[in-house]
């Protein structure tokens, strides 16, 4: 990137791979939609009380076959003490689940998923770079399950790693899965651990910052440097 005055980044990782010491860690944008939400609307959307709290699981647009197959094993000890909003993917939807007390199930949302994630005390998730700076702007404490190295790149493994060395969630490997419950509940149990991390992160929501840095970039350009 010889042309560049500045370059952005997501992750604190891949300052070093940024020559010339143009890299800046700024996190992720995020739109400011997801900040306009109701918690009342997201309990209310999926026929829940504020009783209890609320495990949110979600594997993107087609789902994760892995994940929603071990979260309903888990099902009945966990809607003990939980309720549970499942994000399935297309054609996921179990129907034998579907008068389930406790527990809604949807293909996919779009513009309820604002009021979803505020009805959200932890969520469950792939690590996709978007999903996971969106639960760190929103302070939701995360289970992050990545993706194998058989299935993708590595890129959601070195997504997953980041935030748990920052504090900001816990990580299960897809080869433990069936560990998912003991894990939902120690999220759940320390959930405020994560939330302070995430309360003294800068990085929150990178928009301020992106903008602060094309801002001095222009000034510089201005100024003829």
């Amino acid at each position: 990137m010889p042309h560049a005055k500045t370059v952005c980044t997501t992750f604190p990782e891949t300052l070093k791979y940024i020559k010339g010491g143009k890299g800046v860690y700024t996190g992720s944008p995020i739109r400011k939609e997801l900040f306009e939400s109701n918690r009342a609307q997201g309990l209310n959307m999926c026929g829940f009380t504020a009783d209890k709290p609320v495990i949110l699981s979600m594997g993107g647009s087609l789902g994760a076959v892995k994940i929603n197959n071990a979260l309903r094993k888990a099902l009945p000890s966990l809607l003990r003490d939980f309720q549970v909003v499942h994000l399935c993917g297309k054609g996921n939807v179990d129907e034998s689940l579907t008068n389930m007390k406790g527990y809604k199930q949807f293909e996919y949302v779009n513009e309820e998923l604002k009021n979803i994630f505020a009805a959200a005390d932890v969520i469950i998730s792939r690590s996709g770079s978007n999903s996971i700076s969106e639960f760190l702007a929103l302070k939701k404490p995360s289970l992050l399950i990545p993706l194998s190295t058989n299935a993708s790149r590595g890129d959601q493994i070195l997504n997953a790693d980041s935030f748990n060395k920052q504090g900001f969630s816990k990580v299960l490997k897809e080869e433990n899965i069936d560990n998912i419950e003991a894990e939902i509940r120690d999220l759940y149990k320390n959930r405020s651990k994560y939330i302070k991390a995430m309360d003294e992160s800068n990085t929150a929501n990178g928009v301020d910052r992106i903008i602060n840095e094309i801002n001095k970039a222009a000034d510089i350009k201005k100024a003829g440097k």
